[in-house]
């Protein structure tokens, strides 16, 4: 198929998933025919406004293309009017060897951030082992130009990709440098770790690591990666380690962070589950050696978290022990929701690939979602060999289906999703996955096979050696426990700290759940007298849209009947500092019922 063909295919396609599986085709007719024929051909389908989708498909295409004519069209969509259009171009420079015209446009969508700034950044990271001097000056140059924190933290990380002496010397000036805010110091410092151990390099950021503030743990954990010995291999003996991550939630053993900002069901999961694999193999006195080194023994939770507490979950990390262990991946700054995450692609990879070395002997790395903490874990995967099991969900591929059945997703706004949405990238990001990966893990439908067929592109008949459908489910103990809590709490009455030991009847006294149930006693007290009988309704989750917490709230209020019948408790948020989300959601529901009277 030639590349006019190939072209033709995609716009003629029935669906727009299956324009974007038949991009793989235009690509390879593009890389096989070369020449200007072929790069006028996909420039004019470019420049289409009537079909962004093709649009995208053309960019991507143009980038296989041997012929300086390809390099130019491309660096003049650099500049183009299109968002879309000059992210794409960002993106497929990758593949194409550096281009000094195109530096400018790439350094300044890195300075400006988000999902475009991160694909501009992995252009330049790209680029940095064949031009590093010239990146590294432009980046520089950059730098005196730009006030804005953040863009010089992204313009001192992007540095600090490139080898050489000139992004080493930048790195030190920032790091040391009072002037800069804590952001760029930090950017400064993280990539000093990723360099070679030197006198003055190890001599400037322990001097930075005496201090006792935030940059101080970043430069504890910079120090930790220059330094830090290989963990040693464990025994034959040894059952199987397993890492699993979640990067947009704040998760411990207690899940003291959950239902506050991205704290919900998967945090929960990740902890409930890991628990789960290392205590079906707590008994194991009796197996053979082969049976041991087959079992789960230890399960590595990776989430995000403070550099503090990053570097002091290290410790227990490299012990090695058995059991359910938590590691944090550090970010400096508030933290942001999970669709603007993708800026902390270089922070993620750094943090997931200190993680797993402190961890010594990891055997598989389980992944879950087309996300940042995905992108960041594959990479690091690749590096070290590591397999990875990934849960394949057809998203955003079932969103775009369904946009596309209601028409209000179609081949002439594809593009403005996109930019959005980032559509392309988390489909291309799931094929790649799906690719790699030792096994795949589907969760069952009623036409899985039809499904993956038409939404993934995944022929399970093809698949099954290497695949497994696996319900989700809940840990019911803890229901079990709680109902057991909260009746003996109605036994023994409010406030006396009474709790049997669970699956026993016996007294105890549990912190946490004398806790929770004298805190409702006392909430439920401040009520009206009127309003102290009536039964109570009870909502647990993350304060967000998606949620619908607030669309609840507005319901029972605007009902009289129900308003009347029962009162509704909303659990779930960060009061104290909500997110944007949360803030969207309290506003809204205060709107209905004031806070001040809830």
């Amino acid at each position: 198929m030639g590349t006019q063909c190939a072209l033709d295919a995609v716009r003629q396609a029935t669906s727009l998933l299956d324009a974007i599986r038949r991009a793989d085709a235009l690509t390879v007719a593009a890389r096989r025919d070369g020449g200007p024929l072929a790069v006028w051909a996909l420039a004019a389908a470019a420049a289409d406004p009537a079909d962004q989708l093709t649009a995208i498909a053309s960019v991507h295409a143009l980038a296989q293309v041997f012929d300086q004519s390809a390099d130019e069209a491309l660096v003049d969509l650099l500049t183009c009017a299109e968002p879309f259009l000059r992210e794409h171009a960002a993106w497929a420079l990758g593949t194409r060897l550096p281009r000094l015209d195109a530096v400018a446009g790439l350094v300044t969508m890195v300075a400006d951030g988000g999902f475009p700034g991160m694909l501009a950044q992995r252009t330049l990271e790209h680029w940095g082992s064949s031009a590093p001097d010239h990146l590294a000056l432009a980046l520089e140059g950059a730098l005196l130009g730009v006030d804005d924190p953040s863009a010089r933290a992204r313009l001192v990380e992007t540095i600090g990709l490139l080898p050489g002496r000139i992004p080493a010397r930048v790195l030190r000036a920032a790091a040391v440098n009072p002037a800069e805010s804590i952001a760029v110091r930090a950017a400064g410092v993280a990539g000093l770790g990723d360099r070679t151990a030197t006198g003055p390099v190890l001599a400037l950021l322990t001097g930075l690591a005496q201090a006792d503030d935030e940059l101080a743990d970043v430069a504890r954990l910079a120090l930790f990666d220059l330094t830090a010995p290989p963990v040693p291999r464990v025994p034959l003996n040894r059952g199987t380690t397993v890492a699993q991550l979640f990067l947009h939630a704040d998760i411990d053993r207690e899940l003291a962070q959950v239902g506050a900002g991205d704290n919900g069901g998967i945090a929960t999961l990740l902890v409930r589950l890991g628990d789960a694999l290392v205590a079906a193999t707590e008994d194991v006195d009796d197996l053979t050696l082969g049976e041991r080194a087959g079992r789960v023994e230890r399960v590595v939770t990776i989430s995000r978290g403070r550099p503090g507490e990053a570097f002091a979950r290290l410790t227990d990390l490299g012990a090695g022990l058995p059991g359910h262990a938590f590691a944090a991946v550090p970010f400096v700054g508030e933290p942001v929701a999970s669709v603007d995450a993708w800026s902390h692609r270089i922070a993620a990879q750094r943090g997931i690939r200190r993680v797993l070395r402190a961890a010594g002997q990891v055997d598989v790395i389980h992944l879950r979602m087309a996300d940042v903490g995905s992108l960041a874990a594959a990479t690091v995967a690749r590096e070290r060999d590591l397999p990875v099991v990934f849960t394949v969900a057809p998203d955003p591929h079932a969103a775009i289906d369904a946009l596309a059945a209601a028409g209000a997703l179609t081949r002439a706004n594809f593009g403005a999703a996109d930019a959005v949405d980032h559509l392309w990238f988390r489909v291309r990001l799931v094929q790649r996955l799906t690719a790699d990966a030792a096994h795949l893990v589907f969760f069952p439908r009623p036409h899985l096979e039809q499904d993956l067929r038409d939404l993934l592109g995944i022929d399970l008949a093809t698949e099954r050696e290497r695949s497994s459908v696996v319900a989700e489910g809940i840990d019911l103990s803890v229901i079990e426990h709680s109902l057991v809590d909260a009746r003996a709490s109605i036994v023994a009455g409010p406030g006396t700290g009474v709790i049997p030991v669970h699956g026993t009847g016996a007294p105890s006294t549990g912190p946490a759940a004398r806790a929770s149930l004298d805190g409702l006693d006392s909430l439920l007290r401040e009520l009206p007298s009127e309003r102290r009988g009536l039964p109570l309704a009870i909502t647990v989750g993350r304060l967000h849209h998606v949620k619908g917490m607030a669309a609840l709230v507005e319901a029972w209020a605007a009902d009289p009947a129900l308003h009347a019948r029962c009162n509704l408790l909303v659990v779930g948020g960060d009061l104290a500092r909500p997110s944007p989300a949360e803030r969207e959601q309290l506003a809204r529901i205060a709107a209905v019922v004031p806070l001040a009277a809830a």
